[in-house]
């Protein structure tokens, strides 16, 4: 799904943060956003949570936990 977005990113990166620029951020966040029905903020937007595809997956289950 973020591919599809974000066609230029390596996902598989070891530090994906630093792949990303403000749009490639905010797009993630967006999409994540709708598609799992959570509030994502900029404040969320840290290296440590998108440093890499499993702590993105980390994050996304972080915030549906807090939502139920």
């Amino acid at each position: 799904m973020l591919e599809d977005r974000l066609p230029l990113v390596d996902f598989e990166s070891d530090f994906l943060f630093s792949e990303l620029d403000s749009l490639g951020v905010t797009t993630i966040l967006m999409t994540l956003s709708d598609e799992y029905g959570i509030q994502l903020e900029a404040s969320d937007a840290t290296p440590k949570n998108l440093k890499t595809l499993d702590s993105i997956v980390a994050m996304v289950e972080r915030k549906i936990q807090e939502k139920e």
